[in-house]
């Protein structure tokens, strides 16, 4: 049956593609949204941008007819515009003020499933616009049209018990295939069934689901970082594979994500020179409350936010300071800087760039929408190697939650593309403490 759907501004605002995102179904702006759009199109952000392309995409359809009766939609669905009448308000309960955009939202929604025979649905972000609609009798959803199921994540690893010929056969001729079915560059431990402390680590080709043993890592490590377990291992080898050109790496807090990204970004770019130079960027978004301005040029500005880096480059560098002389103190990542290898900033300025055979690292990637990712991912040029870090549940963003980040929304697509690899790390290694605050609190 045909339904109504009746949208909440922060869908558009997470998506400016949502209006053909419900096939055949009619949509239902109430005159409210179009306020709050005119509000949110001057920021400079993803938002303001989404803000912008839904007053574009709304102007171009006014055009073709009455939008308050109802636009076709290439989707095959009809778009109307609702004013909302002093006679709809009252069908508002005296506890729902009539000046609040959510409220008129849910009027609109009330009028129309009054004189509607079909299902009328308010499709929300708002978990408590959500909740006040189901008190008022209404049905009400969240967008899930970018969503993955966290509980059932791609986790890029998985075990599979084999016989001790199996094995063996593994380590002599460096090849094995399996029956089970693999995920093309999904970690595999192949565990002895009869001796499960015999095991050995691999990486599926994806051909004839065949696995490949992991390379070989130097006793001194990457970049003086050695892998402490499994998972590391394993991120290891994707992040110095040069035929695979995006990597996700999830974790909590300290199992470290970005200095593994690092590590090996620093031997790629200043040992092997594969890449001419190593890009690390993360969003600018605060935990708790914003400081406000700083003062400073850029740089100054983008220290604070920035310092996380700074404190993995400091571990893999120390300090330089070979006179002793305090005034010649020197952080390990300036040279670099100074060479033209390395360079950090904020991802405000990456639209619009071509990043060409660069080892470009996103980190707390869960704060970015499912369509930033997508900007950032169409910025690589020839050669470039895009890796996210980041951990779905520590979300600063207000606009997105651990199912519907731009992090797992890519690890989520990408699965068992040829060019593409997955880590979820577990154990932390920061401290005792972070594995503990980490796993208690």
């Amino acid at each position: 049956m045909k339904k109504t759907f009746v949208l909440d501004t922060n869908v558009l605002l997470h998506d400016a593609q949502a209006l053909l995102r419900f096939e055949d179904n009619d949509i239902v702006l109430p005159i409210a949204i179009i306020e709050e759009l005119d509000r949110f199109k001057k920021q400079s952000d993803s938002i303001g941008r989404n803000a912008r392309e839904v007053s574009r995409t709304l102007d171009k359809l006014r055009v073709q007819g009455d939008i308050t009766k109802g636009i076709l939609l290439a989707s095959g669905g009809n778009l109307s515009v609702e004013l909302c009448t002093k006679k709809t308000l009252e069908t508002l309960p005296p506890a729902l003020g009539i000046h609040l955009a959510d409220n008129v939202i849910l009027a609109v929604a009330l009028m129309y499933q009054q004189r509607c025979d079909c299902p009328v649905i308010v499709v929300s972000k708002d978990t408590n616009l959500r909740i006040k609609a189901n008190v008022l009798g209404l049905k009400s959803e969240d967008y899930t049209t970018d969503k993955v199921d966290i509980e059932q994540l791609y986790t890029g690893i998985t075990e599979v018990l084999v016989d001790k010929e199996q094995i063996d056969q593994f380590f002599t001729q460096g090849t094995l295939s399996l029956e089970q079915d693999l995920v093309t560059n999904q970690a595999v431990t192949l565990v002895d069934a009869s001796r499960p402390s015999h095991t050995a680590l691999a990486i599926a080709d994806g051909k004839d689901n065949s696995l490949r043993p992991l390379v070989k890592l130097p006793l001194t490590g990457i970049s003086r970082i050695r892998a402490r377990n499994r998972e590391q291992q394993f991120a290891f080898n994707l992040l110095l594979d040069d035929s695979i050109s995006f990597i996700t790496l999830m974790g909590k807090a300290g199992t470290g994500k970005t200095l593994l990204a690092i590590a090996a970004g620093l031997q790629k770019v200043a040992d092997e020179k594969i890449y001419s130079r190593l890009l690390i960027s993360r969003p600018i978004i605060p935990m708790g409350k914003d400081i406000g301005y700083l003062p400073g040029d850029v740089e100054e500005k983008l220290t604070p936010w920035m310092q996380p880096i700074y404190d993995n480059f400091d571990l893999i560098f120390g300090t330089q300071n070979p006179s002793g002389k305090p005034e010649h103190w020197r952080r390990g990542h300036e040279e670099l800087l100074d060479q033209g290898l390395l360079q950090i900033e904020p991802l405000t300025y990456i639209r619009g760039r071509t990043i060409p055979r660069q080892f470009l690292i996103v980190d707390e990637a869960q704060n970015l929408t499912p369509h930033e990712v997508k900007t950032i991912l169409t910025r690589a040029g020839e050669g470039t190697k895009i890796i996210l870090t980041g951990d779905p549940e520590q979300i600063d963003n207000p606009y997105v939650d651990a199912a519907s980040n731009g992090l797992t929304y890519a690890a989520e697509r990408f699965q068992g593309e040829a060019i593409a690899g997955h880590i979820t790390l577990y154990k932390g290694e920061r401290s005792s403490l972070s594995e503990k605050a980490a796993a208690l609190l």
